[in-house]
């Protein structure tokens, strides 16, 4: 097909980079502002500061966000320390979700308006480890658990991205600085073992980072959206949407930008 024929997809899939702290899913609010609904699988079970800020700036849409919340229930082992109690289920019950929402809802089908947010892929890697040591309890060799994890996930990603998944999505995790062969210091998407976060951004078109500068007062939070000296990051309309923004409104002018 000639250049002149391509289309931008009218949804946006983009990976959300950042340190715990430097106010992610917090940063969700000035989409709510600009109407988008979002349906948020909570592995985190930290929306407090999303809910906060919405009540805050926009109370009148709180319930454009729906959620649900998902987390293995763990008990105290005076042997291995903490472990899942019973059958590990956050993983399965998030794939189920994926395929339809507990409103009945189909996510591939929820359009253009509505934003699905995996928060976070750092604990959704967990899940789908604790699942992979459930499918397989006795394996002698963790490598298979790790490789029966990573795969699943790729496979998630590949479904939230592809063009069959009519909704715009977000996933938010956390950053895994590794030490390179050469001595060197990189950031990748953390989710479960060091292998995968280096393939996690090859399904995004769009790929930005949180980062928080200062203290107390002084802080000073941000999204970068043109690579750092530690992270690879993608900005597909770099002419147009700026190297750095406010963490207030920055994902709102994104979106805008994006879909423009």
């Amino acid at each position: 097909m000639k250049a002149s024929t391509h289309q931008s997809s009218d949804y946006v899939k983009l990976l959300y980079l950042g340190s715990s702290g430097t106010g992610k899913t917090g940063s969700l609010c000035s989409l709510v502002a600009a109407g988008y609904k979002l349906r948020v699988l909570d592995m985190d079970n930290g929306l407090d500061a999303l809910i906060a800020f919405v009540k805050r700036e926009c109370p009148d849409k709180l319930d454009n966000i729906n959620f649900i919340t998902l987390r293995d229930k763990m008990k105290a082992d005076p042997i291995r320390g903490a472990v899942v109690s019973g059958t590990p289920k956050a993983y399965t019950d998030a794939i189920k979700y994926l395929t339809k929402w507990d409103d009945d809802t189909i996510p591939s089908e929820w359009g253009a308006d509505t934003i699905f947010v995996l928060d976070s892929l750092t604990l959704f890697g967990r899940a789908a480890f604790r699942w992979a040591q459930g499918m397989n309890p006795n394996s002698k060799d963790p490598r298979q658990w790790y490789g029966a994890s990573q795969e699943s996930i790729l496979t998630v990603l590949d479904l939230l991205t592809s063009s069959e998944f009519h909704a715009n999505v977000i996933v938010i995790t956390h950053v895994d600085l590794q030490e390179l062969s050469d001595g060197t210091t990189k950031g990748y998407a953390s989710a479960i073992g060091k292998a995968l976060g280096p393939k996690i951004p090859a399904v995004f078109n769009t790929v930005i980072l949180a980062e928080s500068k200062g203290t107390g007062e002084n802080v000073r939070r941000t999204i970068t959206t043109m690579p750092t000296a530690t992270v690879d990051l993608k900005n597909p309309k770099s002419v147009e949407i700026p190297k750095s923004l406010p963490l207030e409104t920055g994902m709102a002018t994104i979106f805008k930008t994006l879909k423009a």
